[in-house]
């Protein structure tokens, strides 16, 4: 029972964590005169990634590596098969061809290489440093794409507003973040000796999901609100950012071992997961409740594999 409460603590504290740690940041960013632009591809992007990365670098840092890779490997399978699919079923949700051939093209680019570099059971330092290059190019890209950079106007002290108190805030995000990793990575690997099962099928499904849950709430809410543009984004930003920030800081940290063979089936299925996005974005292009529903009953076909 103290394990359960340790991961259900743990689950909270990273979904209240990483939301006080985004939303101060931003408002730090902003009244730091920093553009929306930069806000959004720097800030939020890497703060909704935060869950997962907290629980990769504890699990790393307590060497449990096949916690850290599951849960980055889940956490992207999640994304697209649980929540892109029950996003959908709640409104379809409209795309365009700039953001398949831009974002969805990375999404897939990125777990290309992330397999590429696992597929020997291994990540280590070069490879974790070769990861976070591909970020440098995603942000270089993005900031191209946008086109011309636009002028942020200048600001004044009484337009800037108090920065102690969000710069506090998310300091204290931030400690919410490692404190709540903890828990849950201790509670789930206590939980997986006691029900004789692998760290990797923890990984890949309670504490995978587990992170995911903030990004499942925001999405469902955006969907019903008919935003399918905020949802596609985060789904794809997220997938993004946990492999080449997540996966790669986890690995800086500490080299990355685990059964080769298990993990290689594992990265097929978030292979697969990402790549079958592009036929289903440019058919009618949208995401429509049918596709939704394919995609849950593909996720949930996985963990009762995964389970099994």
């Amino acid at each position: 029972m103290l394990d359960v409460l340790l991961v259900l603590v743990g689950i909270a504290g990273l979904a209240y964590g990483g939301d006080l740690l985004v939303h101060n940041a931003s408002r730090l960013a902003r009244g730091m005169g920093i553009s929306p632009l930069v806000v959004g591809l720097t800030v939020v992007a890497f703060g909704t990634s935060a869950p997962e990365l907290a629980a990769s670098l504890a699990a790393a840092l307590r060497g449990s590596p096949e916690i850290a890779l599951a849960n980055v490997v889940g956490s992207n399978v999640a994304n697209v098969g649980l929540i892109l699919g029950a996003s959908a079923l709640m409104w379809p949700l409209a795309t365009t061809w700039s953001f398949v051939r831009r974002e969805v093209a990375v999404m897939v680019g990125a777990s290309l290489l992330a397999a590429v570099l696992l597929w020997d059971g291994a990540l280590v330092r070069v490879e974790a440093a070769v990861l976070l290059l591909g970020l440098a190019g995603f942000l270089v890209v993005a900031f191209r794409g946008d086109g011309a950079p636009q002028t942020v106007p200048a600001t004044t002290s009484a337009t800037r507003g108090p920065r102690a108190r969000p710069a506090l805030l998310a300091l204290a995000g931030i400690a919410l973040l490692a404190v709540a990793a903890h828990a849950l990575v201790t509670g789930a690997v206590s939980l997986a000796a006691a029900w004789g099962v692998s760290e990797r099928v923890i990984g890949l499904t309670m504490v995978a999901v587990g992170t995911s849950l903030p990004e499942l709430a925001s999405s469902v809410a955006a969907a019903l609100r008919r935003q399918g543009d905020i949802v596609l984004g985060n789904i794809v930003g997220s997938n993004v950012f946990n492999l080449l920030s997540v996966l790669a800081l986890a690995g800086l940290v500490q080299p990355l071992q685990a059964d080769a063979a298990a993990l290689r089936f594992d990265l097929l299925v978030m292979l697969v997961f990402a790549a079958v996005v592009v036929p289903i974005a440019v058919t009618g292009w949208r995401v429509g409740r049918r596709e939704g529903a394919a995609l849950l009953v593909g996720y949930l076909a996985y963990v009762l594999f995964v389970l099994a």
